[in-house]
């Protein structure tokens, strides 16, 4: 880990960008870019300022290739078009990235994959470190149960999500499919209704609830007869997403050149 990374964030008007540049502020780590889409009205003004925690003396700006020299690495929350440009930035400067951004296609993908051949790239669909704590719990109980119990995930967010089910219960279904030596695409049940007949134990089965303001909730259970594990990570703010990426961006500068998640990060991988 860096000792001062000097960290950029692009995207910086929105939801998950202030919270980035409140999280640079906290963590102690120099802010050294604030980046906004062309056209807003943000540009010009004071990237501290901007947050409520007073003047930072650094200028919200629109183009990351202004302020790139003055970067270790870039912390991008933004769109999958976005981030194909800020890749290509970030290469040509030899800046680290970390990418919270979701939704990429499988070209983008590529994209991303190529690029983390020439810098060091961490790309995590939740950078919580409880959330990816709890997918090591879940890989630890999917290699103890195997194929002795059903596996259910039920997930709640706020009513004003698009998606369903989330990122990160696919990412845990993914975790417990993996170990269990199945493929989700092939396995996955997406909420059921009308007579469905006994369940397949190969299954892994999807249940989706919105409302309110719920921030984020994911419970896996392994169910067998006569016992039930749950394993579960409830969110009450979005401050320890931003958190994480911050904790990522420290990591992975001076890290080689390839691509990796937050269980590299959080050195969970070697457990």
């Amino acid at each position: 880990m860096s000792a001062h990374p000097r960290i950029g964030i692009v995207g910086a008007g929105g939801r998950m960008g202030r919270m980035l540049i409140q999280a640079v502020h906290q963590a102690g780590y120099p802010l050294a870019a604030a980046v906004v889409r062309s056209g807003s009205s943000l540009i010009g003004t004071d990237a501290g300022e901007l947050v409520g925690i007073g003047r930072l003396g650094l200028t919200v700006v629109d183009d990351l290739t202004k302020v790139i020299a003055n970067c270790d690495v870039i912390i991008d929350f933004s769109t999958p078009e976005a981030t194909a440009q800020y890749l290509n930035i970030c290469q040509a400067a030899n800046v680290a990235i970390v990418i919270g951004t979701t939704g990429f296609s499988e070209p983008q993908k590529q994209q991303m994959q190529q690029t983390a051949q020439h810098i060091p790239v961490v790309y995590a669909a939740n950078y919580s470190v409880g959330v990816n704590v709890s997918i090591k719990l879940l890989q630890l109980a999917a290699q103890a149960f195997g194929d002795s119990v059903d596996v259910e995930i039920v997930e709640a967010h706020h009513r004003h999500k698009v998606d369903a089910p989330s990122g990160t219960a696919l990412m845990m279904g993914e975790a417990v499919a993996e170990r269990l030596g199945r493929d989700l695409k092939e396995v996955a049940v997406y909420g059921r209704e009308g007579h469905t007949g006994p369940r397949d134990r190969q299954t892994i089965g999807f249940e989706t609830i919105r409302g309110g303001d719920i921030v984020g909730e994911h419970t896996v259970m392994f169910i067998g007869d006569g016992e039930r594990v749950e394993i579960s990570h409830k969110a009450s703010n979005r401050m320890n997403f931003a958190a994480g990426a911050v904790r990522a961006a420290a990591w992975v500068v001076g890290k080689p050149a390839q691509q990796y998640d937050m269980q590299d990060v959080l050195g969970l991988e070697q457990l």
